[in-house]
């Protein structure tokens, strides 16, 4: 009985697509090409107590530059996040300060990180997760009523958010539908839910997003996207001068 079990579990590896093509595909249909801004809102939500933020993004793949630039509420606006190559930045508005921050920095003490928001190919970071067989930890299941990959990653970089994680994918389309992050120990930080895409020139922009903290019960973050824009993007917008010219 557990040979067959097994057997059923991977025969999508033996016989159909492997964990690393599913990586592959996800990356192709995320694949931004350009420039692209869009209206970042996130609701936060701590137990009782619901915050909204609003921000504008900047992001140019073409150097791999991104800049989030808070604008509500009023306590937040002026602050920003700043990524350029291998370096972030994050920056205050009351004291016009720069500090240099990981990619697993809290967006506004939100439950989204700013490594959310950057280029990053899945398949540069993570590797497919291997059973004691050798076998990749992928199967097929159902998410609700939708069919989904369950796919089991571990990183193969050391500046990733979440050392471990475990995606559903849509069968049909390779868009990601669920993931559970988890740290080194194995334990469960974390839970985003996709719950809205939409399709321009060919890419697929995740509209909504609910980030779960399962560390701290009660807490969660929805992030959504509007306003979409692939126009090209000034360079001086990718600089500490901008960020802090809109402070004065």
């Amino acid at each position: 009985m557990r040979k067959i079990a097994v057997f059923l579990i991977f025969s999508s590896t033996l016989w159909g697509i492997t964990g690393s093509e599913i990586l592959s595909r996800i990356d192709r249909l995320y694949e931004i090409r350009t420039d692209i801004t869009a209206k970042i809102k996130l609701t936060q939500q701590k137990g009782e107590s619901v915050k909204i933020m609003e921000a504008i993004y900047y992001r140019r793949d073409a150097d791999d530059s991104f800049l989030i630039i808070m604008t509500a509420p009023d306590i937040e606006k002026g602050n920003g996040y700043l990524k350029v190559g291998e370096n972030f930045w994050m920056y205050k508005r009351n004291t016009r300060t720069f500090q240099h921050i990981n990619r697993d920095e809290s967006l506004s003490g939100s439950d989204a990180r700013s490594g959310d928001l950057e280029k990053r190919k899945m398949s540069e970071l993570y590797t497919v997760a291997q059973d004691e067989q050798k076998q990749e930890k992928i199967s097929e299941e159902k998410l609700g009523n939708i069919p989904v990959y369950r796919i089991e990653i571990t990183a193969k970089v050391s500046d990733v958010t979440y050392p471990k994680q475990i995606l559903w994918v849509h069968k049909d389309n390779f868009l990601i539908l669920k993931t559970q992050a988890f740290s080194l120990s194995g334990t469960l930080m974390q839970t985003i839910y996709y719950l809205k895409y939409t399709q321009i020139s060919g890419r697929y922009i995740p509209l909504q997003q609910i980030f779960v903290d399962e560390f701290e019960k009660g807490n969660k973050t929805i992030l959504e996207l509007s306003g979409i824009s692939f126009d090209p993007i000034p360079a001086h917008i990718f600089t500490k001068a901008y960020l802090e010219n809109l402070s004065k």
